[in-house]
């Protein structure tokens, strides 16, 4: 693909886990999104509600995959469905493009261990993670795309995991509170600390549009193309962990324990979006709680 496609301004898709949810998606465990995989009946679900996104105006759909990583299977005793769960989220991506030729596909690979927080296990470990589920996700994506990681060095070693694939890639980086990392790092440590040859892009992910706002100079002034994939949760730091907290949780829903923004109409998602365009943003999409309508709204962003 055009390695200069995130210089124009795009549109990415929304928040699938929590969309799948609201569209009658049963919990199963700490699953997630993964059971509209592993169950066969929300297959169509599932490709149904990448086509709304489209609709809507999505040009880039993420695959499926967030928590189809081997440590959240393994929570949940399925680990020997790894391989056909990635499969799957990458056949039923290539089904929808199909249908709209234009789509991009983005890879989606996720934070290998905990949410919101940076892995603390060896670097070869978190490499096989990250390149395991890359190499099932392969044949069916234009470009990788790394969803709300933690830390500058899971990012460098999920780069350094993908290269075999010869595949650019976009950086979504997850900041909770304040202007840092959980790892306590700076976004422009990502450009200083690492080198780059494939990237697309960096985005703040599954941020509220407060927190982006509040780290917009710092990731606008990286000089490369820069966006958000904004959320509606309340919170996205939750004590002592996301694990235990959805563990705990009676639903299996993250809202249960994240908080659900009532205040974040699509209107209002979007005029937050149209100030960071204004600021010179190219890459506008949406996480956790951001609905076909909220990417609706930002499509009419686009000049």
């Amino acid at each position: 693909m055009d390695i200069n496609f995130f210089k124009k301004i795009r549109i990415l898709d929304g928040g699938m886990g929590q969309e799948l949810l609201a569209r009658g998606m049963k919990p199963n465990g700490t699953l997630w999104s993964a059971n509209a995989l592993l169950q066969e009946k929300y297959h169509q679900l599932l490709l149904d509600t990448h086509v709304d996104f489209i609709k809507a105006g999505a040009e880039v759909i993420v695959t499926t995959t967030f928590t189809a990583r081997k440590k959240r299977l393994m929570d949940n005793n399925v680990q020997d469905k790894f391989d056909y769960l990635n499969i799957k989220a990458g056949e039923i991506a290539k089904k929808v493009k199909k249908l709209y030729p234009n789509v991009l596909i983005a890879g989606g690979l996720p934070p290998q261990f905990l949410t919101y927080e940076a892995d603390p296990r060896p670097d070869e470990e978190i490499r096989e993670n990250f390149y395991s589920q890359a190499k099932l996700l392969n044949p069916y994506i234009d470009f990788f795309y790394f969803d709300v990681l933690s830390s500058v060095r899971e990012i460098e070693i999920a780069i350094n995991s993908i290269k075999d694939f010869n595949k650019p890639y976009l950086i979504g980086a997850h900041i909770s509170n304040g202007k840092s990392l959980p790892s306590n790092e700076k976004i422009s440590q990502i450009i200083k600390n690492i080198n780059h040859e494939k990237l697309l892009g960096i985005i703040l992910s599954c941020v509220s549009p407060e927190n982006y706002e509040l780290n917009l100079n710092e990731i606008k002034n990286l000089g490369v193309p820069f966006g958000f994939k904004l959320n509606a949760f309340i919170k996205t730091d939750p004590k002592p962990n996301y694990a235990g907290a959805y563990k705990a949780s009676k639903t299996g829903n993250p809202n249960e324990f994240l908080g659900q923004r009532k205040d974040l109409t699509p209107k209002k998602m979007a005029e937050f979006a149209k100030k960071f365009r204004d600021a010179g943003a190219t890459i506008l999409g949406g996480c956790c709680e951001t609905r076909p309508a909220h990417i609706k709204e930002m499509s009419k962003l686009v000049k």
